[in-house]
């Protein structure tokens, strides 16, 4: 009995001490804030089609559209071209249904603008993509990024959606009306959503 009652007072004591500290850590805790940061959602859209061979050609490929931000960048990867310079464009219908590639109708130009190269004060067509090089092996690749198209959003002087695109035989001149003289069609594909 004699040891039991230190032992009690020992745990007694060692009880205080642990619930002194537990209140300290409970304090520190309360006094720290949580800000909460919230970041704009960004929306991003993405589509690749398929280019299919016209006019008795061999040119096929991809382009994949990306809409971020406001801004569509568009990327065509193509094989089967020959040594040179060729144009691209948008045109106004996603209808690869005939062999010339003609079922796509003109350029897609839904401000009523001559034809001509992208950004001339002049005027332009939103389907003016303009020209790339190819080289011996056939290969071909076109980047280019505008915040004047959009993909499915409704305006009709932005939404490329319904539209096709292109790759013709020759180089567009970007004077001559309405299509710049840049030759056959050699591939389309139509931008369905």
């Amino acid at each position: 009995m004699k040891y039991l009652k230190p032992i009690v007072i020992f745990m007694a004591l060692i009880s205080f001490i642990a619930c002194k500290d537990n209140k300290k850590t409970e304090e520190v805790v309360e006094e720290v804030e949580v800000e909460e940061v919230k970041t704009p959602e960004s929306t991003t859209k993405k589509m690749t089609i398929n280019l299919s061979p016209k006019s008795d050609s061999n040119v096929e490929g991809t382009v994949t559209f990306q809409e971020s931000d406001g801004t569509v960048s568009m990327t065509a990867n193509m094989t089967g071209l020959t040594e040179g310079s060729h144009a691209i464009h948008i045109h106004q219908t996603a209808d690869c249904s005939s062999a010339d590639g003609k079922s796509t109708g003109g350029h897609w130009n839904p401000t009523a603008q001559p034809h001509g190269k992208w950004g001339d004060e002049a005027g332009y067509h939103k389907g003016d993509i303009g020209n790339f090089e190819v080289a011996a092996d056939g290969v071909g690749t076109v980047e280019f990024s505008t915040d004047q198209w959009c993909i499915g959003c409704g305006d009709e002087t932005k939404d490329i959606v319904g539209k096709a695109v292109i790759v013709h035989q020759g180089t567009d001149d970007f004077t001559s009306q309405p299509s710049g003289a840049a030759g056959a069609r050699v591939s389309c594909a139509g931008i369905i959503e």
